[in-house]
């Protein structure tokens, strides 16, 4: 997508709050300060339009922004960060499991991993609850510009393998702009597609009822 005007729409701290589903929409979610809005901006070509810190949980609410009046991109709370309160993260969590469960118009879910520790215990449960609903995603593996040539190399390779939790994953880099075409194709396809249909990164390893259904079919 060639990007030529963004605009911030507002932040929303309640669903109710939302503006109605209309263009479709592109959320992206990670860990805290694993780069969602430095992400966001190097994909809009923007430095400063998605609010970026080097302190972590400092995303609470789901901030829209509009691109090229064609469709939204959604910054959503990030998970894992320790120094919230169990009532603020059982906020957060209502907030990001109701806004992915009910938002008709949204079309893919970028989950951001730091290529630097790969999958950690939140990202798991992230990984296991969209699979369980069925929810598109794609994984992305962020800050590869902190690896070393020969331990992307090597990660590259891990995830080759297709019983790898992050298999088929993209790595990038907002610094530099490494796999930035790669995701915005991902983003392009999504949005030219309708929610639910089957797309490359909806795999049958992330479907399991689907699985299940095709063996009941057999079997009948």
């Amino acid at each position: 997508m060639d990007v030529r005007s963004t605009a911030y729409v507002g932040s929303f701290g309640d669903l109710e709050q939302l503006p109605p589903a209309g263009l479709p929409e592109i959320a992206f979610v990670g860990r805290a300060n694993v780069g969602k809005s430095s992400l966001i901006n190097r994909l809009i070509g923007s430095r400063r339009l998605a609010h970026t810190s080097s302190r972590p949980g400092k995303t609470r609410t789901i901030n829209l922004f509009r691109v090229n009046d064609g469709c939204y991109f959604a910054d959503l709370p990030g998970y894992g960060f320790s120094r919230v309160g169990k009532a603020e993260r059982a906020r957060w969590r209502g907030l990001i499991e109701g806004y992915l469960l009910g938002r008709e118009s949204l079309r893919l879910l970028v989950l951001l991993v730091d290529a630097r520790h790969g999958a950690l215990a939140n990202d798991r449960q992230m990984l296991e609850w969209l699979d369980g609903n069925g929810l598109p995603y794609a994984a992305v593996l962020t800050k590869a510009d902190k690896l070393s040539r020969n331990r992307l190399a090597v990660e590259r390779r891990r995830l080759a393998d297709p019983g790898h939790e992050l298999h088929g994953s993209v790595f990038c880099s907002a610094e530099t702009g490494y796999g930035i075409k790669e995701i915005w194709r991902l983003i392009d396809a999504a949005i030219a597609g309708r929610r639910g249909e089957k797309q490359p990164w909806r795999t049958d390893r992330r479907q399991p009822a689907a699985r299940a259904t095709r063996r009941d079919n057999a079997k009948s």
